[in-house]
């Protein structure tokens, strides 16, 4: 007898599940609140679609439930394997972009992903539903599903797939409805926040840089956890931005602002380390301090961190004694980056937290409280660093629940 499965959220993970149950010969019914669907993806890379890092390092995702059950998962679908089949079964030709390390397609074109794996759903039988806001879930018969739709009749279905998403960019369709289904039937979900999200400052020093970005390194550590990442920086009016805030972002959200519990933030502007800015400074003569500096960062950045070492920027490296010598290296190697709050969901690229992974049968995506329920993408309790590690997240665990609520049950 052929399987009814019904998919909720045609985003990235809720999309590659309606695929892989089609294929697998299951009469599929993928639900969509809005018009369209996979708006996360029409926005990612700044409309490229970031579809896949170039290479993975699966240490790099973060998640509060079993590292080793997040490793079985991300093992499953292998990335050599993913790559395949966006080339093969998409038509969708991936080229790295070499300075970061990140795969998209060569159109650079977001919709083209969208759009190509919603037309492969089709190809393979599923149905869209595009509208289609679904109003709740509940067992039905012991085994099977009942999802509830707003001004439409119920759908009866043998496996329901939760891809509906958390709770960032709430704007694209994300409400956090799977969140709270989930925590309603007796699952365990971590506390949520935000994550991968720009960083608030009220220090004028810092804020009066903005539109300056740079490649940095950044270390956050609070007393719980630390996190350091290298990328780009954006100084912003409001605080700071760029991939290498948002990799690290997520140890500033989950302390406090002030307090003992506050993560503390330093940055590393240049590659130099404390040896090589002191060479540098030391062969520097009777060049100004300024002028060095200069040399390597922009100069209103260079400013600003002469200024916070307490230097004239006019003086002579000759001129410098050895404390406050140590002290400009201090600030260009360890830059305390002061820091007041988050921009919250809203420029979330993901939510943290979520359904412990625990409660996931790591081959299938399948509850282990409930038979023939499925649960996948950003729900589930893990995420990964800029550069497309979440859609990887997104495609493998959508393809695990997608074969596994075609595989019939007794």
């Amino acid at each position: 007898m052929v399987r009814r499965v019904g998919v909720i959220g045609a985003g990235a993970a809720g999309t590659m599940a309606a695929i892989f149950a089609a294929r697998a010969g299951a009469e599929t019914v993928l639900l969509e609140r809005t018009a369209d669907g996979g708006r996360k993806v029409l926005i990612s890379g700044g409309g490229r679609c970031n579809i896949l890092p170039a290479r993975l390092d699966e240490t790099r995702f973060v998640t509060d439930s079993s590292p080793n059950t997040l490793r079985k998962i991300v093992r499953a679908w292998p990335l050599a394997e993913q790559i395949r089949f966006f080339d093969v079964e998409l038509g969708l030709d991936l080229v790295e972009e070499t300075e970061t390390g990140k795969l998209f397609p060569r159109s650079n074109r977001a919709r083209d992903v969208r759009d190509g794996l919603l037309a492969l759903a089709v190809r393979h039988g599923a149905s869209l539903r595009m509208g289609a806001r679904v109003a709740g879930i509940a067992p039905l018969d012991g085994a099977r599903w009942r999802i509830e739709i707003d001004d439409a009749e119920p759908l009866d279905v043998d496996a329901v797939i939760v891809a509906s998403g958390g709770l960032s960019i709430p704007k694209t369709g994300s409400d956090g409805f799977g969140l709270r289904f989930a925590r309603a039937l007796g699952h365990t979900v971590h506390e949520t926040y935000a994550a991968l999200t720009p960083l608030t400052s009220s220090a004028e020093r810092f804020t009066a840089l903005s539109g300056i970005s740079l490649p940095v390194t950044i270390n956050a550590r609070s007393p719980e956890r630390n996190s350091t990442a290298s990328g780009g920086f954006l100084f912003t009016h409001r605080g700071y931005s760029g991939p290498a805030v948002l990799d690290v972002s997520h140890v500033a959200v989950r302390s406090t602002p002030t307090g003992a519990s506050a993560a503390r933030l330093t940055v590393s502007w240049t590659p130099r380390d404390s040896q090589d800015w002191l060479r540098a400074l030391s062969a520097a003569g009777t060049r100004t301090v300024l002028g060095v500096v200069r040399d390597a960062l922009p100069e209103r950045l260079a400013l600003a961190l002469i200024s916070a070492a307490k230097l004239d920027p006019t003086k002579s490296l000759a001129e410098l004694p050895r404390n406050e010598r140590a002290a400009l290296i201090e600030m260009l190697v360890r830059t305390p980056l002061p820091w007041s709050g988050d921009e919250g969901y809203a420029k979330a690229e993901v939510t943290g937290g979520g359904v412990s992974l625990a409660e996931i049968d790591p081959r299938t995506m399948e509850s282990r409280l409930h038979r023939n329920l499925f649960l996948c993408g950003e729900l589930l309790d893990a995420f990964g660093p800029i550069g497309g590690y979440n859609f990887y997240w997104a495609w493998a665990t959508g393809r695990a629940a997608g074969i596994g609520a075609a595989d019939a049950r007794e």
